[in-house]
């Protein structure tokens, strides 16, 4: 792994009214690296990823993404960040009336550089991306036919399109079987090595951390109570800590 950080967050909070979502929180993220977020559903995981591409603005800190300060830079700025990040969201965020294919078609039509492309060329890329997911075989079905995990590997391979530098899973394998959620773990790590990206990977499910994380955060009450590896976390003195792996 480069020690190149390519993410870094600093003194961040975020309020809803009165409740205290992030209360101060500092992140860094290194270019090839997969980092969690652990926490309990509510702690505001998915608010700090939606910090960090600016769909949501911190009441304060700053965020540096890529080099750029994301919540002072203009749209077209902001855009070119966007590009670099693929998502993948907790249903697969699929378009219902789309096949697959098109789904993963729509992206690479409003990027500059892919609608250039051949109708052939696109279609290798989207073959390839599919493939990498294992899903070449459900290319024209729609999202409908598709299993729970399978919708969330199409979503994963639409979010390849772009050749992101940098991936967020939001809960990737909440709502999934043991079987399937370790297939999607699996994939977590083969994408990382197959398309050199760093992860950003928010999670309350402790198996899922163990297995794709270099590096883990926890967090509770919109703080960063311990960082380090798992194997680390697993054998902290805090009761806090502790409890997140009971």
């Amino acid at each position: 792994m480069e020690n190149n950080r390519i993410l870094d967050v600093h003194n961040l909070h975020k309020s809803f009214g009165e409740k205290k979502v992030i209360d101060g929180l500092d992140l860094a993220l290194y270019s090839g690296e997969n980092l969690v977020i652990l926490g309990k559903s509510g702690t505001g995981k998915s608010v700090i990823m939606k910090c960090i591409v600016r769909l949501l603005k911190p009441d304060a800190g700053s965020i540096n993404v890529f080099g750029t300060d994301v919540l002072n830079c203009g749209e077209k700025e902001l855009n070119e960040v966007r590009t670099r990040i693929g998502y993948l969201f907790q249903e697969g965020a699929l378009y219902d009336s789309m096949t697959i294919r098109e789904n993963l078609e729509f992206p690479a039509k409003r990027d500059k550089k892919l609608r250039k492309l051949a109708d052939k060329e696109l279609n290798e890329i989207i073959e390839k991306n599919l493939e990498s997911v294992g899903l070449i075989d459900a290319i024209d079905k729609l999202p409908s036919e598709l299993s729970g995990g399978m919708k969330k590997r199409a979503g994963l391979a639409r979010s390849l399109m772009l050749s992101p530098d940098m991936i967020i899973y939001d809960e990737p394998t909440t709502g999934l079987d043991p079987y399937t959620s370790d297939a999607i773990n699996d994939l977590i790590l083969r994408i990382r090595e197959s398309y050199n990206t760093a992860s950003l990977i928010i999670t309350h499910d402790i198996k899922c951390a163990k297995r794709t994380s270099d590096r883990m955060v926890i967090l509770s009450d919109g703080k960063i109570i311990a960082e380090g590896k798992f194997d680390e976390l697993k054998t902290d003195p805090s009761e806090q800590v502790r409890l997140f792996f009971v």
